[in-house]
């Protein structure tokens, strides 16, 4: 049974709904699930993630890997540090949660005397940003300063993007192949809530998209046509560095297996995972696996060089997470133990560890990352 909701999210889901209604009426009765999923995660005041309802940890829908541990923030400061060095550039992370991530980060970097001269934070979320800043401040005061919050992407930047989890919440289009061709699913009115209904792609780009895969009739996935476009916009941002992205998914061939034919899209849930993405909208996160071949191929469109392609594990372990847990000694069990936990779940096969995959694109000539030296999976892309 699923956790009952308070009185006031149900009240403010029932808003989100009334909104996502009118999107519908508006459109004809009709809108592309890209667009429903997009209203319900970003619209303004409303969105999941637009809107102040917890999200991130135990008490939250979901746990990322910088709430399990602040090993992992401190690791990433040690993949990243030698391009900030390099390139004399600031650090830009999209989309910065709870800003768990980053003050773990800022702080490992601090202790290497390799800070850059600005961390800047792109977040569309009031609320959250306002966590993040609070977050800043209470643990690293003396850094405060250093942060900054953007509204959009800088015109120019060099240095270091890095996007922990931020693919798999971009909207997605859904498609179902059938005996008549490839149709994009979408959303309609039933009711008081809503329904599935398909259509012919009318969109020329993910027609093509659809086509090129050419899956079986009654295969139903998703095309991520907004990475892509964040892909490309990152691109053109960046002057010299390296874009790091993490997130959990597969290869092209991997994602449009045969036995996958029902898609990855989800919905969680205060730690339960949904197929029904019209449940409680705007209480629930949803997302979808990154197809990491797509994203290899925009950013080669791009004018990007793939500077590598790995699981989670790999990159932790290549880039120094087993000696920066032994600075916690073994025999201090209180201290160390919860350490080595959240590090299993964050490497292990069976958590994080496989089905998180770190990829990154270099531009303007950056030295070989130590995360990609070993255990390399371009050729899967």
């Amino acid at each position: 049974m699923l956790p009952a909701s308070s009185p006031d999210a149900l009240a403010h889901s029932q808003r989100v709904t009334a909104h996502l209604r009118t999107l519908i009426d508006d459109a004809g009765g009709w809108i592309p699930f890209s667009r429903y999923m997009e209203a319900a995660l970003y619209a303004p005041g409303l969105g999941y993630y637009a809107a102040g309802a917890m999200k991130f940890g135990a008490a939250g829908d979901f746990v990322t890997a910088p709430e399990l541990s602040p090993l992992f923030g401190r690791t990433l400061a040690h993949a990243i540090a030698p391009v900030l060095a390099e390139t004399g550039g600031e650090v830009l992370e999209l989309g910065a949660g709870s800003g768990r991530l980053a003050a773990d980060l800022l702080g490992e970097l601090e202790r290497l005397d390799a800070l850059p001269s600005r961390y800047l934070i792109l977040e569309v979320s009031a609320d959250l940003r306002q966590r993040q800043q609070e977050t800043i401040a209470r643990e690293l005061p003396q850094l405060a300063g250093r942060v900054h919050w953007l509204d959009a992407l800088p015109a120019h930047f060099s240095g270091v993007i890095l996007g922990n989890e931020v693919l798999d919440a971009l909207p997605v289009d859904l498609v179902h192949w059938t005996e008549a061709g490839p149709q994009v699913r979408g959303v309609a009115l039933d009711g008081k809530g809503f329904a599935w209904q398909e259509r012919p792609i009318a969109d020329p780009v993910l027609r093509a998209r659809a086509d090129t895969l050419n899956l079986a009739p009654g295969y139903l996935s998703e095309i991520n046509l907004a990475a892509d476009a964040l892909i490309a916009a990152l691109a053109h941002a960046l002057d010299r560095g390296l874009i790091l992205m993490i997130d959990y998914g597969f290869g092209e061939s991997e994602y449009y297996h045969p036995q996958r034919h029902m898609g990855t899209l989800r919905a969680h849930y205060r730690h339960h995972a949904l197929d029904d993405p019209f449940y409680l909208p705007g209480l629930c996160d949803l997302t979808a696996h990154v197809d990491f071949s797509s994203v290899a191929r925009a950013g080669a469109a791009a004018g990007l060089a793939l500077a590598g392609y790995t699981s989670q594990a790999s990159f932790l372990l290549h880039s120094g997470l087993t000696g920066l847990l032994l600075q916690t000694p073994p025999a201090d069990a209180a201290a160390y133990l919860p350490q080595a936990n959240a590090v299993q779940r964050l490497v292990s096969p069976a958590e994080m560890g496989e089905l998180f995959k770190v990829i990154g694109f270099g531009k303007g000539g950056i030295a070989p990352l130590a995360g990609f030296a070993r255990g390399d999976r371009r050729h899967s892309l």
